[in-house]
């Protein structure tokens, strides 16, 4: 057999990392690469904070294709527990071979009636009918990437089976045994932080917060992202994107505007993304008033702050 390479064997040194990121169109800067990079060589969950939309969820398909490695992704919600995570038996195939094997046995009884019986219920947990969840399969496919996507939308039971998965890198399966992963998983925990996790789980893993990239940066994003999109249009929507992030005391994260609209949810750096490539579409010259209006879906997803950002556009695109 093989011997697995270890996806902390790829990179010497976190610039080699921060590189191969950006090659896989993933622009991060050196305080993010840096703790992405200790998360391989040191085997920690790297925990992802942040708002909706900062490239968190991206960070770990940006990770798995500069591994060269599956990406499984356990997507969390209110409810989700170890059943949905982990594994499941699947009962409509168990309760299928079990009416078969029982009309088998009566044929042979008929033929036979010293026939042996068979240890059905044996038959019904094996590998044949066993549903690996992404946890399972997280850790039987190694090396792979296994995203947690918004653990806090999970309850606090969730968390202590999650702690204990990833404190062993191991499950047991009461019907099979014991399930170690031969290298461990790259773990990505991504938060929109709608609730506190617990400290338990933040001390397993390495934190870091992703907060919205300032004018630059962002722009560049686009610019790798959308490269169809002229570089006039890219830093308008960019500069837009930028202001409706505004606080409501006009101070705005990395762009220096004061547009105040105090907005339900303000566009983050995907929407940023999919405004410019849905202006690019449509073949827009330049981003004005009107443009902004029609496309305005793209970017804000609510109807208050919908009428917020027109009433404003004459105000944020003036020269």
């Amino acid at each position: 057999m093989p011997v697995l390479q270890d996806p902390a064997e790829r990179f010497a040194r976190s610039g080699d990392l921060a590189r191969r990121l950006d090659e896989s169109d993933y622009l991060a800067d050196e305080a993010l690469s840096t703790v992405a990079w200790l998360a391989l060589r040191l085997h920690r969950p790297l925990l992802l904070e942040g708002e909706p939309g900062t490239g968190k969820t991206t960070l770990a398909e940006a990770l798995a294709l500069a591994l060269d490695i599956p990406l499984i992704r356990l997507q969390c919600y209110e409810g989700i527990d170890a059943t949905q995570a982990l594994y499941d038996w699947d009962f409509p195939r168990q309760i299928l071979h079990l009416r078969a094997v029982e009309a088998l046995g009566a044929l042979e009884r008929d033929r036979d009636p010293a026939a042996p019986h068979r240890d059905v219920e044996a038959e019904l947990f094996t590998e044949r009918f066993l549903l690996a969840r992404p946890a399972l399969a997280a850790l039987r496919q190694a090396p792979v990437v296994l995203l947690v996507d918004e653990i806090d939308r999970a309850d606090d039971e969730f968390e202590a089976f999650l702690l204990e998965m990833l404190s062993t890198w191991q499950v047991t399966i009461p019907e099979l045994g014991t399930v170690r992963a031969e290298v461990p998983p790259v773990i990505v925990l991504t938060s929109n932080r709608t609730r506190d996790l617990h400290d338990a789980l933040k001390r397993r893993c390495l934190y870091h917060w992703i907060d919205h990239p300032d004018l630059e940066r962002e722009l560049a994003i686009v610019r790798r992202r959308v490269p169809q999109v002229s570089a006039g249009l890219a830093r308008q929507v960019v500069t837009l994107t930028q202001a409706l992030r505004s606080d409501p005391d006009g101070q705005a994260r990395g762009s220096g505007s004061e547009a105040g609209l105090d907005l339900v949810k303000p566009p983050g750096v995907a929407e940023t993304i999919d405004w410019a490539r849905a202006l690019s579409e449509l073949g827009a010259p330049e981003l004005d008033v009107a443009t902004a209006a029609a496309t305005l879906g793209v970017a804000i997803k609510h109807r208050e702050d919908g009428d917020r950002v027109r009433a404003a556009l004459d105000r944020l695109l003036a020269p």
